[in-house]
């Protein structure tokens, strides 16, 4: 049984941040302790709550990165330079700092090992956070459902998780990833350089045949136009999922 099939009451928690993790020049992730969290499934998001000295609140909301079988919580967060609660959670979070969050939310945008597959990952900049959680989930439980997954980024340094994706990649059975760079690209890359398009999505996807059950992460535009491609591919709108982002204050 998956952790949370424990419990499933939305509520506030508090953790404590017992790691911070700088993926890229913008991004970082919080490893946080949450007593008695009773687990989330794969794809899952938090709201977290910042309060300042004078009682303000700002609340926003981050998507898991961990899978829901580890033992602490995983929050990957991308800095926008005129954000309230991205820069201080990327540049400023310290271990031993409390975090406060409800959670966790979201019942659509999920996988569990009983869902099967094939699956097809799309994410777009720190869309890869919920799709990692997907991707950690089905590398430690051992499952066996094939898993093809297309990662755009602006540049090299912004892939988050690169290593940690690239070792699945050469190692584990059945589970590919490819990238596409869409504004510099490091001398002798071989992957995709362009925006996605319906030659790539080809090329990378599995057949609409074999019925995938796909998730897309990432800003609205990407969204949108990954979820077209695929249905213009000829893809199963019902075996689409997707969340997005735009600007919210950060």
């Amino acid at each position: 049984m998956e952790r949370a099939a424990l419990s499933r009451r939305l509520k506030w928690w508090t953790g404590e941040v017992v790691e911070t993790v700088r993926e890229t020049p913008t991004a970082s992730s919080l490893i946080v302790n949450v007593p008695g969290w009773p687990g989330h499934r794969a794809g899952q998001h938090v709201d977290v709550r910042l309060t300042a000295e004078d009682g303000y609140q700002a609340v926003r909301s981050y998507s898991i990165a961990s899978a829901p079988d580890e033992p602490h919580l995983m929050l990957t967060i991308e800095r926008l330079n005129d954000g309230e609660v991205s820069p201080y959670l990327v540049d400023e979070v310290l271990p031993g700092d409390p975090l406060e969050f409800l959670g966790p939310i979201g019942g659509f945008f999920v996988w569990t090992l009983e869902m099967g597959g094939p699956l097809l990952l799309i994410a777009g900049g720190s869309g890869i956070a919920p799709l990692m959680s997907i991707a950690r989930h089905r590398l430690r439980s051992g499952s066996d459902a094939p898993l093809r997954m297309l990662y755009s980024a602006r540049s090299d340094q912004d892939l988050i998780f690169r290593d940690e994706l690239d070792r699945a990649n050469e190692g584990a059975s059945g589970f590919s990833v490819s990238y596409t760079l869409t504004r510099r690209q490091p001398p002798g890359w071989t992957g995709f350089a362009r925006r996605i398009d319906l030659e790539m999505l080809s090329s990378v996807s599995w057949s609409p045949s074999e019925q995938p059950l796909t998730y897309i992460c990432g800003p609205t535009p990407f969204v949108e136009a990954a979820s077209s491609l695929l249905l213009e591919l000829g893809h199963d709108a019902q075996r689409i999922r997707t969340e997005r982002f735009g600007p919210t204050g950060g």
